[in-house]
This record gives C-alpha cells, structure tokens and sequence, in this order.
C-alpha cells in the first residue's frame, strides 16, 4: 500500500506539500499540484483508511498557547491560525500561557487526554508534560511550533529568517551613515532574540563596528522599550539609532526619546521588527522588519492537520519570507 512518503518522493515534493494538496490548501503552486495529483493517480494512493474510520474518536479542536495574548503580533499570528482552521473543519482553543506558571501544563493536559487533537504553540519552550509525547512519537506527535524555531525542539516548525532579518535591519542603518547603534533584545532566553542578536552581530563586524554597539536586554514590551531606550539617551555618547527586537519596544523608544526632548530620526532613528498594523500609522511612522504573521499562523495550522489527517511523520521546517519596510523613523546621522 502506497504511503503519503511515497507520493512525495515520486512528486519530488515534501510530505507537507501533499498534505496541503490532500486538504486543498491554495498555498500550492498549478505545476506542484499537478505534479502531486499525478503521483497520487500512479500510486492509486488512498490516505489510511483506519485513520479515516477513527475519525469519529477525533474532537476536531486544537490548541493554541500564546505568550502574550494582547501582543498585536501574536493576535496577527492567531488570525491566521482561525481562519486555516476553519476552513480545515477544526475549531480553535486559545490559551495565554504568559501570566499564569502552570497554565501552559494545564492545556498540554488537553492534548493528553485527547481532549484535543493537537497543538500549536507559540512561544519558546514545550510544557514538560509533552516530552514523552515528543519523546515516543517525534515529529509525528500532533505538536507543531510557530514563531520560534530551536534545533532542539522535535517538532515542525513556521518561522521566519530571524538573524538573516537583523543583518538586513543593521545593513540598512550604515548604508545610512550610523556608526553607534543601541540594540534593545528580547529575553535572551528564547531562540528568536539570540537569533537576532547573531545577525547583529554579525552585521557590526563585517563592518568593523562591533565595538560601537551598546546592547541592553529587553522582554518585547512598551514598558522595557521606554525604560532601556530612555538608558541610551542619556549616555554620553549617545547612538544616532536604536534597533529594537520587536514594534512594541519601538513603539516604546519613540515615546522616551520624546520625553527626553530629542526628534526621530533627526536625533536618533529608531528600527523596529514585526510591522504590526500600528507600525504605519505612528508618528513618525515606523522603519521595521514585516513578518507575514498570517502566513505563519495558516502554515502551522497546515502542518498540525497533515500529522492529524495524513500521518506526515517528518520534521518540517518552514522559513517564511521577511521584507524591510522602511518608512519616516529613519534617516540620515546628523554630522
């Protein structure tokens, strides 16, 4: 009996590519689709016909565990998981995992008692519950990751180019003239900021100027971005940019370097990373790095069903285009 690794390897396509063609996604391009379809025709593959009998067992609910529900950029990422899931026939348990230590545990036991059958999860780490799940099954396990990818986590994954973002950010700002750039992180302990902070890095020293970096460590928010950005104006020797991990901390620098009495980007250019909905409409309006935030919450969605629905066992990492949209928050250093 023909398998969906089978279709795959006779299409040259990835597992994930039949089971989008499989559940009738439109990320599929006509020439993949016909070359899957003809695979599935020679094979005569048909998908498990015991799963398709088990399918009255299933609760047709997955899970969803954000960090911070409120973060415009996760509320981006969670409309494109609705509206994936819903055309897939599932609907969608949301749960913020931020505030509460034992919450994330409390929907991982969801999964477990098959009260759902699968999860995304957003953030950085897996709740401790699932590892014997992850353990047993690996990327079979009906656990997929967006946002955040680790080499440790054995799972699929939707993410964006994380350090390729930041050198692009950092390139942009001395292609401009800046020399001493202030960087605000997000909490080091998660992969996307240490990602970040590599591409940084990297960028300052392929242009002699790593010594002219000041790094300060933030946790994503308005607050830090006010508070660390408020830091670097008062130096001495203060940047002429500031290059924040995420809009909301830029958001955050723009309203301290108001209160400090210094004009963006006259004074000081600020770069954010996300481009929210609010990045364009700020004054000024905001330099930043686009994550397709929709497109990584559909893709997760389609990655979950192809290990519910077709048994893709296969780790599958998806890397998303970024795009720097440079908009009134950048200019040119003064002399």
């Amino acid at each position: 009996m023909s398998t969906i690794q089978d279709v795959a390897k006779l299409a040259g396509v990835s597992t994930a590519t039949v089971s989008r063609v499989l559940n009738g996604y439109a990320h599929v391009s006509p020439p993949v689709l016909e070359k899957v379809v003809g695979a599935i025709e020679q094979l005569g593959y048909e998908p498990n016909q015991m799963a398709k009998s088990l399918r009255t067992l299933k609760t047709s609910r997955i899970i969803v565990t954000v960090p911070d529900i409120a973060n415009p950029f996760f509320a981006n990422i969670i409309r494109g998981v609705e509206e994936a899931a819903q055309v897939a026939g599932y609907t969608v348990l949301l749960g913020d995992v931020g505030s509460t230590p034992d919450s994330e545990e409390a929907y991982a036991g969801l999964l477990r008692r098959k009260e759902a059958d699968g999860m995304i999860f957003l953030g950085h780490t897996l709740p401790a519950s699932l590892n014997d799940l992850i353990a047993r099954k690996g990327a079979a396990a009906p656990v997929v990751n967006g946002c955040e990818f680790s080499a440790d986590l054995a799972v699929s994954s939707v993410h964006i180019d994380n350090a390729g973002a930041a050198r692009e950010a950092m390139d942009y700002l001395y292609a401009l003239g800046h020399r001493r750039i202030g960087i605000i992180t997000g909490d080091l302990r998660s992969p996307i900021s240490r990602d970040r902070l590599q591409g940084v890095n990297e960028s300052a020293r392929s242009h002699g100027l790593a010594s002219d970096l000041t790094i300060v460590t933030g946790d994503y928010s308005i607050e830090s971005g006010v508070e660390l950005a408020a830091r670097l104006a008062g130096l001495a020797t203060r940047p002429t940019a500031i290059f924040c991990f995420s809009d909301d901390m830029a958001f955050g620098a723009l309203h301290a370097l108001r209160q400090a009495g210094l004009n963006c980007p006259g004074d000081v250019s600020v770069v954010g990373f996300d481009d929210v909905r609010l990045a364009q409409f700020g004054a000024p309006t905001l330099t930043t790095i686009r994550q397709p935030m929709r497109e990584i919450g559909a893709r997760t969605v389609e990655l979950l069903i192809g290990i519910i629905e077709n048994g893709v066992t296969e780790r599958i990492n998806i890397t998303l285009d970024h795009k720097l949209i440079i908009r009134d928050s950048t200019a040119t250093p003064k002399p």
